[in-house]
């Protein structure tokens, strides 16, 4: 390399700036969800955000900004976030012969996708419904397996061990 040229990596712009929200939101654009895409759908006429296959129906006019298809649309992951994850708790805690652990939704734009807490909560990152299902379960496993152990104290009413 000729040395007045720099390489191509290091020409990138880091702080290249947020990107138009107009081109991310808006009709028939395309959403990450557990490992797919949804395409979004304005003018759903029942008031709630509504789901049909692989589309995802926003009860939004025609002329609502980016901005409102994207609170929208992120309200109504964040909902399927909760739903979604808190079954799969459920269910991997019982697996795991575990009461089911509490859920906490984390916004932090970095960080693990599942981090398990001292006082027995699984803090979730929301995006964690972008990825697919297996992703998911796998992520909620571990997390589960690392939390302390539940301690199993000697039932003060029950009968005493036989000497």
């Amino acid at each position: 390399m000729s040395p007045g040229r720099r390489a191509p990596q290091l020409a990138l712009r880091l702080d290249a700036g947020t990107p138009d929200p107009a081109q991310r939101w808006h009709e028939g654009a395309s959403l990450a969800y557990l490992g797919g895409s949804l395409r979004l759908m304005l003018g759903s006429t029942d008031g709630e955000a509504r789901r049909e296959a692989d589309t995802l129906a926003l009860p939004l006019p025609p002329q609502a900004t980016p901005r409102q298809i994207q609170d929208r649309a992120e309200a109504w992951l964040r909902e399927e976030a909760t739903r979604l994850l808190r079954d799969v708790i459920a269910e991997k805690s019982a697996l795991a012969g575990r009461r089911a652990p509490g859920l906490a939704l984390s916004f932090a734009a970095r960080g693990h996708w599942v981090d398990p807490r001292d006082d027995s909560t699984l803090r979730c990152n929301w995006r964690l419904i972008e990825q697919p299902l297996p992703v998911i379960e796998q992520a909620i496993a571990r997390a589960i397996a690392a939390l302390p152990r539940e301690e199993r104290g000697r039932d003060l009413f029950g009968a005493s061990p036989a000497s």
